[in-house]
């Protein structure tokens, strides 16, 4: 991986900067149920990182279920999901401070997310938006995480190479696509365990984690 000074920092949203994951399961829960199935515990962990499209394909082929409903299934999954997230949502520990020092230290940042646009302008209310130079969504790229297209999106749009960049990321289908796409990846699992590999450092969670930490990370990664 070629050197480079870290100048962005790309944040994934569901369960790295945001504890949602718990309740996108409360959303699946509801949605299985209303399929006439059980959101198993595999099964929710299947789930993880994927976009909503593929979410619905997974849970329509566990319950037998023709891929024609998949459109409604998932029209009524954004709209409870709506209403969940605009009771608020919480940070996961550490993720609001660091994002407010990597701002304030100059860093350009985006959020990376295979959330929807119409999910994540609901949540993005509580993170702010003034928060990120780009905002890459589930729904407006061709291909979604694990492909590294959300990433070069991201990166494109700040007009910045790979190596001038560390994203950080929550699930082993959002690290796939950050790496493929050539950035060093800071991993801090929320749901499902990361294995390790080249290009990818693991830690338990963001809490005390502060700019010079990312950047010994960065450099760390890019050697």
């Amino acid at each position: 991986m070629p050197n480079g000074e870290l100048s962005a920092v790309l944040f994934d949203m569901d369960g790295t900067l945001m504890d949602s994951e718990k309740l996108w399961a409360v959303g699946l829960r509801e949605l299985c149920q209303r399929l006439g199935g059980e959101l198993t515990n595999s099964l929710r962990l299947q789930l993880v990182g994927m976009d909503q499209r593929e979410s619905m394909e997974v849970v329509h082929t566990a319950f037998g279920l023709p891929f024609s409903g998949i459109d409604d299934s998932a029209a009524w999954l954004i709209g409870r999901m709506k209403e969940i997230f605009a009771d608020g949502v919480v940070w996961r520990p550490g993720a609001q401070e660091l994002l407010h020092e990597v701002r304030s230290r100059g860093l350009a940042t985006a959020l990376v997310t295979a959330t929807g646009r119409e999910l994540v302008d609901v949540i993005i209310e509580t993170i702010g938006a003034h928060h990120f130079d780009a905002t890459v969504v589930g729904d407006e790229v061709t291909h979604n995480k694990p492909d590294p297209e959300p990433y070069l999106t991201a990166m494109k749009t700040l007009r910045l190479s790979p190596a001038d960049c560390l994203a950080i990321e929550d699930s082993p289908t959002g690290v796939a696509s950050a790496h493929a796409a050539g950035s060093p990846v800071l991993a801090v699992p929320s749901e499902v365990p990361i294995p390790p590999r080249s290009g990818v450092t693991v830690l338990d969670t963001l809490d005390g984690v502060d700019v010079e930490r990312l950047r010994h990370v960065h450099a760390e990664l890019s050697r």
